[in-house]
């Protein structure tokens, strides 16, 4: 065997930085320094303990004047790593270090370990050591360039952006790959997890690609992932619990199979990708919810979350927790359904990031600072080891039933300042009500504290039945401080359709009907979707929102189209959209013609009409002043009634016709078809209450589906009125969905805005603009 030359190694690593767009703005050195500095500090660091040291490689950046990138190579990958890192001469993790504790005394140290000679495989180590600091393992296993390395280092937030969407990525490309093996969707990422903790284990790190089959690797995997559970201090029936979890590995076929088939992927080769992909990013970018997204990922075709109950909370919103409650480096922070810990994982986060590097405190945070409770056992690994690969806080995450009285006594000793939760959504009769768990958290809270809620929307609106009592109950005992009704598609990651709203609470201050709650109209994060990658914030708008919706709530702002203060009770429906004001200062002619192009395309598409032109009924040019216009309540204008449902098989029996059969749709001016059958009469509106409010004119005589409602004018109206009145009451989507949707008694509430004469509806004005209009002499 020829003996492997350690310049290969070299030439791997200079050619690699020579490519780099930065090459030219950086002094690439070999052996020594120009630099005295340098110099001076390398006198006595050699290797052999009687000398000058000498790296393979000194890296110095223009712009980074306290920042030196010092590199050491050795031609075989097996003498990349020693156990105690003490062998400086004859491995490049060890000897790269060494150099490295003698430059941080002035410089901060990206130290870098290059081992093998072959360039796709080659094993690669990253080291950042501050001035005075222990060193610490960054980055992945393969060279990156000088741009990523300075972009993780700084922390950059486009970058770290960036490599989130390549991580989102390889997710996608991982679940796909542990489909093939056969792997069920609920192990998949036990499975991650399980290697991402084992990992942690220098001995496995140094030692897994050495292992002569997959199922020793399998084998010390397991034992590694509970050696490792045993040194986190987890003792007794926990990680007897854990382990139960984790067993699968050693004995999946596809894990440890013998016969190499193309399909099937070494373990050994899966490990390395995960430490590459995951663990390098998590190195890097620090308290990240990353095995939550995996989660998610690996349940989304499935939906086997949402069969759970289970919806598992975007990082942004988890990370916007932590900004409502402006958290501090002494909250103690609890989760009563902590899933996968994404709630205290971006807790440690924001705390620890305000520690300014007072290890002694982020230690502090990390044990004794951050407990949550976790009740479905295929759960509860993962918010374990999320923990544990964050640090700490892994011991303090409960099993078992958050309403067990032995688990709320060992809570409350812990006094929380802050709760955070995301409740499992019911979908069954027999299912724990939300609120249920919003009280069990606000009760283990300290007085003042503050609890922060994401539950569907539907809980907010509730006016009578379980959810109405549970209300009240929730205001006897605790302040609701503010409402934020969320994107109605946040949960599309999970596949999950449910509309939401942010609660925030200030536990044991019965809430008083004086006092105003803040209530915002959070619709838009920034997020939009693509088809593969799922909602994410693509244009990058999220930074700014939040920091306007912030503002909003903190100074409780009310802003037009986005925010309202409004004294409530129990009774009363907990969302902005109920209590906000249109904004009729966006109308236009652009909103009215496009009324009339909607129904004269309808009307032409269904040979209704015989030509559409863009020729005005009168020229005469009328201006609209919304400010002089004046409120009418919707019932006082329409008699607000309900239609006759007609089946279409009915309908079918009848046979076509020419009476148009309205249904839910916000298309074809609602009509899905036409027939030989009435059983409403025309001239009249009619809104879907199914979906969004869709507000359509009917001037025929038609027949509906379920979910239609009529509005029948208590005054003259006709077809340019009709449209007029249409315009305004489409203005009005903004307050449905589908947790809110457009009811008669929700529609009964409502006052819209109109032209006025004599302080009456000037039904002549709406006509007369409606004619001035392009297209309305089609009609």
């Amino acid at each position: 065997m020829a003996k492997l030359n350690e310049r290969e190694t070299e030439n791997i690593v200079r050619q690699h930085f020579q490519k780099d767009k930065l090459f030219k703005d950086i002094i690439f050195e070999e052996q020594s320094s120009n630099n005295p500095r340098i110099t001076k500090l390398l006198k006595n660091a050699s290797k052999k303990g009687n000398g000058i040291g000498k790296p393979e490689f000194i890296i110095s950046i223009d712009d980074e004047k306290d920042l030196l990138i010092v590199v050491e190579c050795k031609a075989d990958i097996l003498k990349h790593e020693s156990k105690n890192r003490d062998k400086f001469t004859d491995y490049a993790v060890d000897g790269v270090l060494l150099y490295s504790s003698y430059l941080s005394k002035e410089y901060d140290i990206l130290s870098l370990a290059v081992s093998g000679v072959e360039k796709d495989n080659i094993k690669v180590s990253y080291f950042i050591q501050r001035v005075d600091k222990e060193a610490e393992q960054i980055f992945g296993n393969r060279l990156i360039t000088i741009d990523d390395i300075l972009a993780g280092l700084r922390q950059d937030v486009a970058k770290r952006d960036e490599k989130y969407e390549e991580l989102l990525d390889y997710s996608q490309l991982l679940n796909k790959q542990l489909h093939k093996l056969k792997i069920k969707e609920d192990k998949r990422s036990l499975l991650v997890s399980g290697i991402l903790i084992a990992l942690k284990n220098q001995d496995f790190y140094r030692s897994y690609s050495g292992l002569s089959s997959n199922q020793m690797l399998a084998n010390a995997l397991v034992d590694t992932i509970k050696e490792q559970l045993l040194d986190e201090e987890l003792q007794g029936d926990k990680i007897d619990r854990l382990m139960e979890n984790y067993s699968f590995i050693k004995s999946h076929p596809s894990l440890i199979h013998k016969n190499k088939k193309k399909e099937l992927k070494d373990l050994n080769i899966l490990i390395d990708e995960i430490d590459d992909k995951i663990n390098g990013y998590s190195r890097t970018y620090k308290y990240y919810d990353v095995l939550g997204q995996f989660y998610i990922e690996f349940l989304r075709y499935s939906n086997a979350d949402k069969g759970l109950g289970i919806v598992l909370t975007p990082p942004h919103i988890t990370e916007f927790f932590t900004d409502i409650v402006d958290i501090k480096t002494d909250d103690i922070v609890f989760d009563n359904c902590t899933g996968t810990s994404g709630f205290l994982v971006s807790s440690m986060k924001k705390m620890i990031d305000e520690c300014n590097g007072d290890l002694t405190k982020e230690e502090s945070i990390k044990k004794n600072q951050l407990f949550g409770i976790e009740y479905q056992p295929e759960i509860y690994p993962l918010a374990v080891s999320n923990m544990l690969l964050h640090g700490d806080g892994k011991s303090n995450i409960l099993s078992g039933s958050c309403f067990d009285e032995n688990i709320i006594k060992t809570i409350k000793e812990k006094k929380p300042t802050v709760g955070f939760l995301n409740p499992p959504y019911k979908s069954d009769k027999t299912d724990v009500e939300e609120f249920e768990f919003i009280l069990n958290n606000l009760e283990c809270l300290e007085k003042h504290s503050q609890c922060v809620v994401i539950i569907p929307m539907s809980c907010a609106l509730a006016q009578k039945g379980e959810r109405l009592r549970l209300k009240h109950k929730l205001l006897s005992k605790h302040r609701l401080k503010a409402v934020f009704s969320m994107p109605d598609e946040l949960f599309h990651n999970s596949k999950v359709g449910t509309n939401t709203c942010i609660m925030v609470f200030e536990a044991h201050i019965t809430h008083s009907e004086k006092k105003n709650t803040f209530f915002g109209y959070f619709k838009n994060d920034g997020f939009t979707k693509r088809k593969e990658k799922g909602r994410f914030d693509y244009n990058k708008f999220w930074g700014k929102i939040k920091d306007e919706w912030l503002d909003l709530y903190i100074n409780s702002t009310p802003k037009e189209g986005f925010s309202v203060v409004k004294k409530i009770s129990a009774k009363d429906e907990w969302c902005a959209e109920s209590y906000m004001e249109t904004n009729y200062l966006m109308l236009n002619d652009n909103y009215f013609t496009k009324t009339l192009l909607v129904y004269l395309s309808f009307m032409f598409k269904n040979k209704l009409s015989k030509n559409v032109s863009n020729d005005r009924y009168s020229n005469t040019n009328i201006i609209f002043e919304v400010d002089k216009w004046q409120y009418f309540e919707l019932s006082t204008l329409f008699a607000i009634t309900g239609s006759k449902t007609t089946p279409v098989l009915d309908l079918e029996e009848y046979g076509n016709g020419k009476s148009p059969y309205i249904t839910t749709q916000a298309t074809n001016n609602g009509v899905g078809g036409f027939y030989d059958f009435y059983s409403e009469k025309g001239n009249c509106l009619t809104v879907d209450s199914a979906v969004l409010g869709y507000c359509s004119y009917q001037k025929d005589n038609f027949s509906a589906s379920d979910h239609v409602e009529k509005l029948i004018p208590n005054f003259e109206m006709n077809k340019y009125i009709a449209l007029f009145l249409t315009t305004i009451l489409n203005l009005e989507q903004y307050r449905y969905n589908y947790g809110r949707k457009c009811s008669q008694t929700r529609m009964k509430e409502i006052s819209i805005k109109l032209p006025t004469k004599n302080n009456q509806p000037d039904w002549q004005f709406m006509e007369d603009y409606i004619k001035s209009l392009p297209y309305s002499k089609s009609l």
